[in-house]
């Protein structure tokens, strides 16, 4: 490829310099409307000054930016190149021979720039500071940690299968307690107990056990009022809730889902699709751009205000198109795959038929 010329570096410093200008105006107001929705919550005496800005909005504002990137990358392109078409700028590019394919090489540049900033930053950057971020909302300001779960059943380790009754976080004790082993589809042995109760590191204490060994010929019972074991499973193991997608890396999600499905644990759609999201939303800040500058690339009546307001039109379209895309995965009736990457397949046919429309 050719070294970037003025034009290039001109439009590369006007996309990343507008798309970090939206992201520093919108979060600012964001974060003002968050303080005002908070304030009683922050004003506690047991919520320090220190917390609220490292533990809580020094992981707020990443977290934000970066989640609604795809929005942002979206408005910076339509305003800067609504103001380029405004001032007949694109025109007089067009008219000294730069085609449109070529003006969007710049484009096209900043874009891979936003991607791979991106997705580094959602698969290995921001999971860490989501943990510290829901950790100061569970203890300040709303508890969603999830501490109870009934009818829970996973397998422990190739044929082992472990079910609680139910189980209490608070208590770390669990309720009818059953652990079989299987060789083959023959049941080998099965230990029940009405009490369970969880120490550390995979350790258990039960009360009240019975385990039943089921011989070719003969079936031995033992019983006892109280014995410490290990069993492959914790307590975070089921007791999941919808914040810990968001504390994961991507590198996490991969073992976490492959790990879950292994055991037979069904919650998991929602780490799939949080999976996918991350991998989808690289190819939707090329999609989006291609949209923005073919859509405001025409000097038009009534000014750029006519393509900022389509612009931001489309872009809330496609969030709410990911966020029903995503229900529909969660009940069941949609794939992961496909909640993630449906948006971008209907967003790449409307970009694709801009971009045949876009002046030459």
């Amino acid at each position: 490829m050719k070294r970037l010329n003025r034009l290039d570096k001109y439009l590369i410093k006007q996309f990343l310099g507008t798309f970090v200008f939206s992201i520093i105006l919108i979060i600012s107001v964001s974060v003002v409307f968050d303080i005002n929705e908070k304030i009683d919550d922050f004003m506690k005496p047991e919520v320090s000054l220190r917390s609220i800005i490292f533990d809580y909005y020094f992981n707020f504002v990443p977290y934000y930016a970066n989640l609604f990137s795809p929005l942002f990358v979206f408005i910076s392109v339509i305003f800067f190149t609504s103001k380029l078409a405004e001032k007949s700028e694109i025109i007089a590019m067009l008219s000294a021979g730069v085609s449109f394919k070529r003006l969007m090489v710049p484009y096209m540049l900043s874009a891979t720039v936003i991607a791979i900033l991106t997705f580094l930053l959602n698969s290995f950057v921001i999971p860490p500071g989501n943990a510290t971020r829901i950790d100061f909302q569970n203890k300040y300001i709303k508890n969603k940690k999830v501490q109870y779960a009934e009818s829970v059943q996973l397998e422990v380790k190739k044929g082992v299968f472990a079910f609680f009754g139910s189980y209490s976080d608070a208590m770390r004790t669990g309720y009818q307690f059953s652990l079989e082993e299987f060789k083959g589809k023959q049941l080998v042995s099965r230990l029940t107990a009405d009490r369970i109760q969880y120490d550390s590191l995979y350790k258990w204490r039960i009360f009240n056990y019975r385990i039943r060994h089921f011989g070719k010929y003969k079936e031995t019972v033992e019983s006892g009022s109280e014995m410490d074991t290990v069993i492959a499973v914790r307590p975070a193991d089921f007791l999941v809730a919808e914040d810990d997608v968001e504390t994961m890396t991507t590198t996490d999600l991969h073992t976490y889902i492959s790990h879950q499905k292994q055991r037979g644990v069904g919650n998991v759609k929602l780490f799939e699709i949080e999976l996918h999201k991350r991998y989808a939303a690289i190819f939707s800040a090329f999609i989006l751009t291609i949209i923005g500058a073919s859509l405001s690339s025409r000097k038009v009546k009534g000014g750029m205000g006519i393509n900022i307001a389509i612009g931001l039109g489309l872009s809330f379209a496609y969030i709410l198109f990911m966020t029903v895309a995503g229900t529909f995965a969660i009940s069941g009736s949609l794939p992961p795959f496909m909640a993630a990457w449906l948006p971008n397949f209907v967003f790449t046919v409307i970009a694709v038929s801009l971009y045949k429309k876009a002046p030459r």
